[in-house]
């Protein structure tokens, strides 16, 4: 979730608006937050893996994608698709990490990404649910765990994001 130029040349449109999940205290403002995310997916990587948010906040969140259209060659789930899926539920947490420390409009990249594969996605959908582990004013670090349906742990990330004032 970064200012990453569209294959067509435009740039995502940012969630400018979103409330900070700690700021709403109601699922209705939740709700609204997962709507405007969900929508600056269209187009993008995210939208294409079929990337799907199931909760988000400050501290981490919950996303899914199905194995289907994300495989290699062999069948297996590609460990690339897995990677996008644990930088995107990390990156977007910290976009609302970036918020609370720095107001609307603050942004957050992705700055380091290690992950390692312990066994191969075969079918279904995965999980990714990614926890803070460091939250900072500039820096956030994030775990991600990425499960199949069966709960096996097929792949533990980690991802540091730098957080970025409001331009202008």
């Amino acid at each position: 979730m970064t200012d990453t130029p569209r294959p067509d040349g435009s740039t995502p449109a940012a969630p400018e608006s979103a409330p900070s999940p700690s700021g709403t205290g109601s699922d209705a403002g939740q709700e609204a937050l997962l709507a405007r995310l969900t929508a600056a997916m269209e187009g993008t990587l995210l939208e294409r893996t079929g990337q799907r948010i199931v909760s988000l906040d400050a501290s981490g969140g919950v996303m899914t994608m199905p194995v289907a259209g994300n495989t290699q060659p062999a069948g297996l789930l590609h460990g690339g698709a897995t990677i996008a899926l644990a930088e995107s539920v990390a990156s977007m947490a910290a976009i609302l990490r970036a918020r609370d420390v720095h107001g609307e409009g603050a942004q957050a990249v992705g700055t380091s990404v290690s992950a390692l594969h312990h066994r191969s996605g075969r079918s279904g959908e995965v999980t990714a649910t990614c926890r803070v582990i460091h939250a900072g004013r500039q820096l956030a670090s994030y775990l991600v765990e990425v499960h199949d349906d069966q709960e096996r742990l097929l792949s533990t990330v980690t991802v540091q994001t730098m957080l970025l004032p409001p331009r202008g």
